[in-house]
């Protein structure tokens, strides 16, 4: 067995070779989940407190992105969320890392997701539809929050990618989280996490294409996210750091709110 991991003939492969054979032994000895979750975990590692007291952003994509000045964002450090690639033209930049958990928008854009080239965080239940590439990190969803936040061992959605982002960016080592277009507030109504098919253009998101004509998507659970939005507010406070809501018009109060241009002054 241990043959087989290391591989044979290494002397007559080319490192590349050498390493890809690694890969897919190891793939066929642990399957493929465990072997991109236990990857996943050593990438992890390599990302606490990297970013030990700067600054990040996490981009929503409620429709107060439109009235966002966003350009002021270009040199900072942003998390982009779900179809935030639509974005991508009128941004005129792509942010620093893209995160991505629910099964519905996954299914429906995994091709448009492999395309994209800035760090990932995806949920490990979309392995095989997401390429396992040197840019991708699959996360393990779990069903209660665990504090800290350690996304090694799991994270809790709280029914938004916005606290997953905000788990990652404690995790990161962040300082100061800052919220843009979390607009927490949205046009259709309906059970909390039913599934249902759009029927027109999108008016809750920032491009009447993100869930337009068609798409499967899942009713939002405002209160559940409110709950995981002030479990992260508790956790950064305690450890001395702060998030901050510059989102034009949000509806949401449990953080701070700033406006987006003294942030630049």
């Amino acid at each position: 067995m241990i043959r087989k991991i290391i591989g044979r003939n290494l002397e007559k492969s080319s490192t590349g070779l050498f390493l890809l054979k690694i890969r897919r032994d190891f793939t066929d000895f642990l399957g493929n989940y465990r072997y991109t979750r236990l990857v996943s975990i050593f990438k992890m590692w390599k990302l606490k407190d990297k970013y030990k007291g700067k600054r990040c952003f996490i981009i929503g994509n409620g429709p107060s992105l439109k009235k966002t000045k966003l350009s002021l964002l270009k040199n900072e450090y942003t998390f982009g969320l779900n179809r935030i690639y639509l974005m991508f033209d009128e941004m005129g930049f792509q942010p620093s890392f893209y995160v991505c958990m629910n099964n519905l928008v996954i299914d429906q854009t995994h091709k448009d997701i492999n395309r994209l080239s800035m760090p990932k965080f995806i949920s490990i239940r979309s392995n095989k539809k997401i390429k396992f590439d040197t840019e991708t990190i699959f996360l393990k969803s779990i069903d209660s929050q665990a504090l800290p936040f350690n996304p090694t061992e799991g994270v809790w959605e709280g029914a938004t990618v916005t606290y997953v982002a905000m788990q990652l960016a404690y995790y990161m080592g962040f300082s100061e989280v800052i919220l843009v277009g979390v607009d927490h507030s949205f046009e259709t109504k309906g059970t909390p996490h039913k599934v249902v098919v759009s029927k027109g253009d999108d008016k809750d998101h920032f491009n009447k294409n993100y869930f337009g004509k068609g798409f499967r998507w899942q009713l939002p659970g405002l209160e559940t996210s409110e709950i995981a939005y002030r479990i992260a507010d508790y956790v950064f406070q305690e450890d001395g750091r702060e998030i901050l809501d510059a989102t034009v018009d949000g509806k949401l109060d449990v953080f701070p709110k700033i406006k987006l241009e003294k942030l630049f002054e």
